[in-house]
């Protein structure tokens, strides 16, 4: 009985050994890899964050100014249905800006003092007053005037009063047969005003007869 347990022991026994030194290897890999593991995962936790880059600045548009506007010259021909390009090339606009009143044309009048008769043969007559929209600034009004109406034979026959911009140029009791020297004669009243409220205005006031311009001129001042 001895005998056999002895066998039996001597030939399990270095099963049982190699067994044992199985498991250790197997222990000491698996503690090795863990460790590993956890200095990758160490390592991984150690290494800083950058922060996102911030996106590239985008340059500033300055803001759309106003463009202010432009003084231009208005010109317009009293009376007129058409444009009227004058001996130096301007252009005068047909009628138009008045308040009230008529329209004539005397394409046939004989016009002396100028080099554009053709200016003179038409009026408007018999309006309140004339308006027309432009920038604020300096001007100078040019009013042209001719008595063409064989009705006026003399001084006193045809008398009123201009005014100009609210009274900053007042004609009083204008008798254009009288300063022109006769009929069918031309005669300019120049006149250097100011437009603060974006608007020209001419007012009439009649005395004796209508009121009667041929055409008027806005340039701005120099």
């Amino acid at each position: 009985m001895r005998k056999f347990l002895s066998l039996g022991l001597g030939a399990t026994l270095p099963v049982i050994v190699c067994v044992i030194l199985a498991g250790c290897q197997t222990e000491q890999k698996s503690a090795s890899s863990a460790s590993s593991q956890s200095s990758v995962k160490s390592t991984a936790s150690a290494a800083p964050t950058q922060p996102a880059a911030k996106p590239a600045a985008t340059p500033s548009t300055p803001a759309a100014q106003a463009t202010p506007a432009t003084a231009a010259t208005v010109r317009v021909k009293a009376g007129g249905t058409t444009p009227f390009k004058d001996s130096n090339g301007n252009v005068w606009a047909p009628d138009q800006g008045f308040d009230g009143g008529d329209t004539v044309e005397r394409p046939d009048a004989q016009i002396a003092g100028t080099k554009d008769p053709g200016l003179y043969q038409s009026e408007h007559y018999s309006m309140s007053s004339f308006s027309c929209k432009v920038p604020n600034g300096k001007y100078v009004a040019k009013l042209h005037f001719c008595e063409t109406y064989e009705g006026i034979t003399g001084k006193g026959d045809r008398v009123f009063t201009v005014n100009v911009q609210n009274g900053q140029k007042v004609i009083k009791d204008l008798d254009v047969f009288a300063v022109a020297g006769g009929a069918n004669k031309a005669h300019v009243e120049t006149v250097p005003v100011e437009v603060t409220n974006g608007t020209f205005k001419i007012d009439f006031v009649s005395n004796v007869e209508n009121p009667e311009i041929n055409a008027i001129e806005i340039t701005p001042a120099s």
